[in-house]
């Protein structure tokens, strides 16, 4: 395997517009993010940006980033969008592409390094979930349920209390990692059916008939969508100095 992380980031968000420039202990988040990254060893690291400035933010730190359309639909998008315009300079040899979203703040390297490690066994697409009782994450249509066969792979996706029955919920962990052919041939289908009700992309793969493998992980690192995940974001990091 030959990765390449892609981080994808835009300044346009509902709930916390600019929050990829949010100083989490003195440094932009989506600066953080690729010092994560980084820091897994994995292979190089570029900022799929829909915006100039976080381009500049990422220059700035000594970062790599390209400015992708800003129209582009999804950050898988933007992920592939990034890939094509950076292949010549990283070789076009990297054949695994690992989408790191841009709001994870408290990600751990060594959870991006599972992930990939997830994608085994021919799978076309790997991902991460973690085990949870509380009633408060089966209720909640924002947390991401996977429904997991034994062997590992995920059978579907929903924002439903789901599976059925006594037992834990896996919540989905949003990072992604794509074999390169797998994710060519993800952003040139249209979105389906399935994607569009439950509005969660990696259903289109599974609509394909592409496989999905998830390691399952113990953390549960929770994106940035509000101030108050800003906040929490911020006293992880502030607890580390």
């Amino acid at each position: 395997m030959l990765p390449l992380i892609v981080i994808p980031a835009r300044m346009a968000a509902t709930r916390l517009p600019g929050k990829p420039l949010a100083d989490i202990a003195g440094k932009p988040m989506i600066v953080r993010m690729v010092e994560i990254a980084l820091a897994t060893g994995l292979g190089p690291v570029v900022v799929a940006a829909g915006d100039a400035e976080i381009v500049r933010a990422v220059e700035a730190a000594g970062g790599r980033a390209v400015l992708t359309d800003p129209d582009l639909p999804s950050g898988t998008d933007r992920v592939f969008a990034a890939l094509r315009a950076q292949d010549e300079a990283f070789g076009g040899d990297h054949d695994v592409i690992v989408n790191l979203q841009g709001d994870m703040p408290t990600i751990t390297p060594s959870l991006v390094v599972e992930a990939v490690a997830a994608l085994k066994d021919g799978a076309d697409i790997a991902t991460l979930v973690s085990p949870s009782d509380a009633a408060e994450d089966r209720d909640n249509p924002n947390v991401v349920k996977a429904i997991v066969a034994a062997d590992g792979r995920a059978l579907y996706f929903t924002r439903a209390a789901a599976p059925h029955g006594d037992g834990p919920v896996w919540r989905h962990v949003g990072i992604y990692v794509y074999t390169r052919d797998a994710l060519e041939r993800f952003v040139a289908a249209a979105p389906s059916p399935l994607e569009l009700r439950e509005k969660l992309e990696q259903l289109r793969a599974l609509e394909m008939g592409m496989t999905i493998r998830a390691g399952v992980v113990a953390d549960f690192p929770k994106g940035v969508d509000s101030p108050a995940d800003l906040e929490l974001a911020r006293r992880v990091f502030a607890g580390l100095r």
